[in-house]
């Protein structure tokens, strides 16, 4: 008896609660009846209407630097991927004559004059930094120090998504030598990871061997570079000794540098923070997505 009363129940409920509908961005016209011996009408859908949505803005690259050794590598990097691609220097153009270096566009001006280089930064999406130099102390400082830190606070003011800064490995002992250009380094290091916390990337390659170009004449300066890249890179118990062990960190390829540089200042998913001269080798041998 009570399994009978229970279908009874179960039945009525059953036939008299609507059956429901997802309604979408469509307009449905729909009759619903509580008679369950009708049939609803079929949905009546219209088309939706066409949207013209805008192309997603273009990525820009400025390089800072761009007509330097590594800065030029850089620039060329980043053209061979098809971007957008900016150069900023003291010097202006470059005096490599390479097709490439047609598709860059070439800015003249000084990081220590804010106003000489500003309209530089109109429309860019990310910015690498390859400024540096040596010199004395008080030089130093103000070439990868200041210049660089300020480079930082105007692309985080313009509203740069992303920045990277080819910056130093820690040579121990050696940075007592060159303590300006360390400090100043450091300097910029730290502004960087303040403006840019998710997007700010520091390369520090030790020494950097490849190709140099001056006008139409090429130096390969990784005749030397390059052999005694792989010897130091099987001596790394060395790296461990105390006081000299910074000493034998092994070169890289100015070629990996540009190639992690160019991902780090246009990957959105690529980690920020710092990159060491392992971390440049692994990321150089990955295939850019």
């Amino acid at each position: 008896m009570r399994t009978v009363i229970s279908r009874l129940i179960l039945s009525k409920s059953k036939s008299s609660v609507p059956t429901l509908n997802t309604l979408g961005a469509c307009k449905l016209q729909r009759y619903m009846s509580t008679d369950s011996t009708k049939v609803d009408e079929p949905f009546k859908v219209e088309e939706a209407e066409t949207v013209n949505v805008p192309p997603p803005p273009t990525e820009k690259l400025l390089v800072l630097g761009g007509n330097g050794f590594v800065g030029s590598h850089v620039c060329k990097e980043a053209v061979d991927r098809g971007m957008s691609v900016a150069s900023l220097s003291r010097s202006g153009r470059s005096s490599i004559h390479d097709p490439w270096a047609n598709k860059v566009t070439w800015h003249q001006g000084n990081l220590l004059l804010p106003d000489s280089w500003k309209e530089a930064l109109s429309g860019v999406t990310s910015v690498i930094s390859c400024v540096g130099g040596f010199g004395f102390n008080s030089y130093m400082y103000k070439i990868n120090g200041t210049a660089n830190i300020n480079a930082i606070r105007a692309a985080a003011e313009k509203g740069v998504k992303r920045f990277a800064y080819i910056s130093a490995a820690d040579f121990g002992l050696a940075n007592y030598l060159l303590q300006g250009y360390y400090e100043g380094k450091r300097a910029a290091e730290t502004e960087l990871l303040t403006k840019f916390p998710y997007g700010g990337v520091i390369l520090r390659p030790g020494v950097i061997h490849g190709t140099r170009s001056v006008g139409s004449m090429k130096i390969p300066l990784g005749v030397i570079g390059s052999p005694l890249e792989m010897v130091l890179e099987r001596a790394k118990p060395l790296k461990q000794l105390p006081l000299v062990g910074p000493l034998f960190t092994p070169p890289v390829s100015v070629t990996s540098v540009a190639k992690v540089a160019v991902r780090a200042a246009t990957d959105p998913v690529f980690p920020p923070g710092i990159i060491d001269v392992e971390g440049i080798q692994r990321y150089s041998q990955q295939k850019s997505k």
